[in-house]
């Protein structure tokens, strides 16, 4: 507000607010007016051009058109504040142009104070440089409490008195997640929450994840993760799930004890097939909140300075869903690009980074990779993450884990198997590869109308020649570079 009264007095002559929630700009000024008088005039398409003093609204004074209000506004005999609601659309005139740079100059005229106002207000160069633009500052918890209780209030008066169910838990992670959100958004996802079930509860958490996350992903480079994987559902990565434990309250809480920084991520290099998605998952599911997968693929343009827009507004969104987990998949690829790129790779990276140092929501990077050699030097340097993570091919005990898992998905009993024998000679295999041996065996079983059994498990090992043999050259290059480098994830 203070701000705001600050333009008002210096006499702006342009400023710019971009937002849809057009009663709130109307009430910031009047309240603005209060402590600094000037007359004040709303302008639309439809209604043309009024006086809304604090305690009335006076007819049209001029038609409709812009270069008439345009007009007007030049002739009124005392200083004035101008809300203009949708203009930019009818800038394109040179007429127009012209009465707008004369206002501003303020040229046979008063000192007004033009503000426009509209969802995505796009000036002319020539004006865009004359303009302030103004962000009025986004609700805060109380206020936002104070919204969702006002939908509380609208249900009951619209379903005969009758209270909305709320559990005073859940309201306060719906307040925390609403969040980022201007008005007009945070009503309506409320609204939702209520008006579907008449309660608030642990229950509306999901959907108003992935509500928000609708509303901020307009560009589509983000992809919400809807099937996420408990931490127990990983086999091993024990270091991994003890990792997570330890920071879980200090990152849902935002607060972190003296001396200690909110986590911030955590890289995770391994063998293919090896589990490192499961465990980025697994990581959103730890800290309790929503996970969002970033698609490198989607970012690139062939036009200069779209790549980096691209990534901009991607990461801004996930900035608007904090708190939350950002999965990267493969970075390598997102960033190993040439010398024929024409240096869009090493921008990408150098906006990375610099994300990843001054980044203040709580965005909880998890970045997965397999080629080492293909990673840049930056990106490994001390600092960029919290702790590099090296997934490596499972163990014996693990492998029993990963066929108890995978066996008790497809409602069978690990008990009815010699889980011993199968460890013995999966020997080298990855989780994804042992998985792949159990599907396998049993379309065969299907196939021979016979139930899945050991001899089939065997056989289908046996024949399965795995990644650690296929390329064992590399995986060996691998796991080489990653002892003492790294913190093994088991």
């Amino acid at each position: 507000m203070q701000d705001l009264i600050a333009l008002i007095r210096a006499n702006t002559p342009l400023i710019v607010i971009e937002t849809r929630d057009e009663a709130r700009v109307v009430e910031l000024f009047r309240q603005a007016l209060m402590q600094v008088w000037r007359a004040m005039f709303r302008w639309s398409i439809t209604e043309g051009l009024r006086r809304i003093d604090i305690d009335r609204e006076d007819p049209a004074e001029s038609p409709p058109d812009v270069s008439s209000t345009l007009a007007t506004i030049r002739e009124a005999g005392q200083r004035g504040v101008y809300l203009l609601f949708d203009v930019h659309p009818f800038l394109g005139a040179a007429m127009t142009q012209r009465q707008l740079r004369e206002l501003i100059d303020r040229r046979d005229s008063q000192p007004h104070v033009l503000v426009m106002v509209g969802h995505k207000v796009e000036l002319p160069p020539e004006l865009d440089s004359r303009a302030v633009r103004y962000r009025p500052r986004l609700p805060d918890a109380n206020a936002l409490l104070k919204l969702v209780r006002q939908q509380a209030e609208d249900y009951a008066r619209e379903h005969g008195g009758k209270r909305v169910e709320a559990d005073g838990e859940a309201v306060k992670q719906i307040v925390r997640n609403l969040n980022g959100l201007d008005p007009v958004d945070a009503r309506r996802i409320a609204r939702h929450l209520i008006f579907r079930d008449g309660a608030l509860d642990a229950d509306d958490l999901p959907e108003l994840a992935r509500l928000k996350f609708e509303l901020l992903n307009q560009s589509g480079h983000l992809h919400f993760e809807y099937d996420t994987a408990r931490l127990d559902d990983v086999a091993g990565a024990r270091r991994v799930k003890r990792w997570i434990g330890q920071r879980r309250e200090v990152f849902v809480s935002g607060v972190a004890p003296p001396g200690l920084d909110i986590p911030k991520g955590l890289l995770l290099l391994g063998v293919q097939g090896c589990g490192k998605s499961m465990i980025a998952k697994a990581v959103a599911a730890g800290f309790g909140v929503p996970l969002v997968r970033l698609d490198f693929g989607t970012l690139y343009n062939k036009y200069h300075g779209e790549t980096e827009r691209n990534l901009r507004e991607a990461l801004a969104a996930a900035e608007q869903l904090a708190p939350c987990v950002l999965w990267i998949d493969e970075i390598e690829k997102g960033l190993s690009g040439d010398d024929n790129d024409g240096g869009v790779s090493r921008r990408v990276l150098g906006h990375l980074l610099t994300w990843m140092a001054e980044r203040r929501p709580r965005v909880f990077l998890v970045a997965t990779a397999n080629q080492i050699d293909a990673l840049p030097p930056e990106l490994l340097r001390k600092g960029r993450f919290d702790e590099v993570f090296f997934v490596d091919l499972p163990d014996a005990a693990t492998r029993e884990q990963l066929f108890a898992l995978h066996l008790a998905r497809r409602t069978l009993r690990a008990e009815d198997f010699d889980l011993a024998g199968l460890v013995a000679a999966s020997d080298g295999f990855s989780g994804a590869e042992i998985e792949q041996a159990i599907v396998s065996a049993m379309y065969a079983a299907h196939a021979a109308k016979v139930p899945l059994n050991d001899f089939a498990l065997r056989a289908e090992l046996k024949q399965t020649r795995p990644l650690s043999v296929l390329m064992a050259e590399q995986v060996d290059a691998l796991r080489a570079w990653a002892a003492g480098r790294t913190v093994p994830a088991d």
